[in-house]
């Protein structure tokens, strides 16, 4: 993440994580997503717009309404982020014992499961 913030702040690296999952998304959707007010929203907007993270395109269906987007380049950091972190957790975890893995994974899945995520059993029912 280090890298990544030196070109664009945490939340700013929230809203292209987030546009990176579920694609283009209107603003309000955006901000109640990110969990700001959608005022706040429109500067964090301006500034990934300003440097090349997002664009704003008009909604096809509905002129009022804006669509944000990311870029290539917003796409890229976010690419490259998720990239570098699955290496260093597996780094890690390959220090580890196979019973200290399974601690490890049994710990992530409790703590999924409290904080309301699907589990990956019920995603594989789903085809997930």
């Amino acid at each position: 993440m280090a890298g990544a913030l030196e070109q664009v702040t945490l939340p700013q690296f929230r809203v292209l994580v987030l546009l990176s999952v579920d694609g283009p998304l209107r603003s309000g959707v955006l901000a109640e997503r990110a969990g700001v007010h959608p005022s706040t929203f429109s500067r964090t907007a301006d500034r990934l717009v300003a440097g090349g993270w997002v664009r704003r395109v008009e909604n096809p269906h509905s002129r009022r309404e804006v669509i944000v987007a990311p870029t290539t380049a917003g796409r890229r950091l976010v690419a490259d982020v998720t990239r570098r972190r699955r290496e260093e957790i597996a780094r890690i975890l390959g220090r580890l014992s196979p019973g200290e893995r399974e601690s490890v994974r049994a710990g992530l899945t409790a703590f999924a499961l409290g904080a309301g995520e699907v589990s990956v059993d019920d995603l594989a029912a789903l085809g997930g």
